[in-house]
């Protein structure tokens, strides 16, 4: 099985570049499904499919071929199946704050629900194996970056504050009754987040496995495109995910070296040239900007073409893991592909048993093995394009 993260800027031509991988693979035999990550789906726009203006089919996998299917999230259709009584508890805990019944019920719609849903349907297709390929169209840059740091965040929530939460609120649960008109979660709430957490158990093995997961970002030949590519080359690198390629979309053809597109060809293929230098040896693929809008089956085919020609589609370009664990006389590194990042930007600091990474305005927290864990210090260095922590000797006291 394949999973295949379509990553980058929005207005690149993600969507169009997921669905013609998606009709190359579904052509070649595999059963391909097509995974919205974006709340504002076009997926159906895409395929140009005679459906209503805001028809999800009820969120569920929806035939357009005969080996390819697509899923655009309902999230009222999610709360139905998957949050029920956390719903119940957030909308009746806003109700008892003074607002209205519906009201009440929108805004227990909180952030992430969406995200915790799409993961959970991820982990379903990857048991369930119905599918031989899932190919996810992403939001922009910044929500997919929070997308996929999400089953880190639901992990250390589970070992770290469950629990508690579950136990603080049984001991005043009494005392809370008398006191105050708020209502506090009851059992059925704590185990309905302990569900949803065991049924996401696993997830992020999934997507940090570079056997199955790898990520295409895509971009178009333009300086703050790039800028933002770079950006989210190294992030998804911090997040332990294997970039396959990268794939520079709507590139002006020679056609348009005269008149008055000529200027910016010229500009277009310094910032091709850029790419290469900067993303090598990532593999780069270059599309030409259609004469047409693409959509519907024959577009989408053509594109397909000029994508992949007769390569698979679902092949991974380069192999290249961007964690890796060294032992070297007795010490431990830890080497991350971390390529664009300064070692001045690169904050690193240490809880137990816990790693604690940031760059910029992005935090990655990494779980230690317990052998690296008894080191009693770390250093940071930069090596090429590789963060470099090295773990000294054994803590003994």
């Amino acid at each position: 099985m394949r999973i295949i993260f379509f990553a980058g800027k929005g207005g690149v031509g993600k969507t169009s570049v997921a669905a013609a991988t998606a009709v190359r693979a579904a052509e070649s035999g595999r059963r391909t499904l097509v995974l919205s990550l974006d709340v504002a789906h076009s997926l159906a726009d895409i395929f140009d499919l005679d459906r209503d203006l805001l028809d999800r089919n009820r969120g569920l996998p929806f035939a357009v071929h005969e080996r390819l299917w697509i899923q655009e999230l309902d999230i009222q259709e999610e709360i139905g199946r998957n949050w029920k009584d956390i719903h119940d508890y957030l909308s009746g805990l806003l109700h008892t704050a003074g607002l209205d019944g519906v009201l009440a019920e929108e805004l227990a719609v909180f952030p992430g629900m969406e995200e915790i849903s799409l993961l959970l349907h991820i982990n379903q297709h990857v048991r369930s194996r119905r599918f031989d390929a899932l190919l996810l169209d992403c939001a922009p840059t910044g929500e997919s970056l929070r997308f996929i740091g999400l089953p880190a965040t639901l992990d250390w929530y589970m070992e770290k504050v469950l629990r508690l939460e579950r136990n603080l609120v049984r001991a005043v649960r009494p005392l809370a009754r008398r006191l105050y008109d708020i209502p506090l979660p009851d059992e059925r709430y704590f185990q309905a987040v302990e569900a949803l957490c065991t049924r996401l158990r696993g997830v992020d093995r999934l997507l940090t496995d570079p056997d199955l997961t790898t990520v295409r970002l895509v971009a178009s030949p333009e300086k703050v495109v790039l800028k933002e590519t770079q950006r989210a080359f190294m992030y998804f690198c911090l997040h332990r995910m294997c970039i396959d390629s990268v794939v520079l979309n709507r590139v002006l053809p020679e056609a348009a070296n005269d008149g008055y597109f000529a200027a910016w060809r010229r500009e277009q293929r310094g910032h091709l040239e850029k790419a290469e230098e900067l993303f090598r040896p990532v593999p780069i693929r270059t599309v030409e900007l259609f004469e047409q809008e693409v959509i519907g089956w024959e577009r989408l085919e053509r594109l397909a073409d000029r994508l992949y020609g007769g390569e698979d589609p679902l092949a991974r370009f380069t192999r290249e893991e961007p964690y890796r664990w060294v032992k070297r006389d007795g010490l431990y590194e830890l080497r991350i592909r971390l390529p664009f990042a300064a070692r001045e930007a690169i904050e690193v600091s240490r809880v137990a048993d816990e790693l604690l990474l940031r760059i910029g305005g992005y935090k990655r927290c990494i779980l230690l093995p317990k052998k690296v864990a008894a080191r009693a210090a770390v250093k940071a260095k930069m090596e090429d394009a590789d963060l470099v922590l090295l773990f000294g000797k054994e803590d003994h006291g």
